[in-house]
């Protein structure tokens, strides 16, 4: 039982100090090139924003108000 515990409590700590760094976190795995490339790629693979990617990349100047 106190290991489960210790677990939970450690599991929420590391969550934690991860929330407070998540910029930081986020700038050191998409440094790297691998984990960029599955990042991108895993979110093109979504749909929805797929579609809302290619609509704002590619709207027409009228489309900007």
């Amino acid at each position: 039982m106190l290991t489960r515990l210790m677990s939970f409590f450690c599991l929420l700590m590391a969550s934690y100090f991860v929330y407070q760094n998540r910029y930081r976190v986020m700038n050191i795995l998409l440094g790297n090139t691998i984990l960029r490339r599955l990042a991108v790629s895993s979110l093109m693979g979504m749909p929805g924003f797929r579609r809302r990617m290619f609509q704002s990349v590619f709207s027409g100047p009228n489309d900007w108000q």
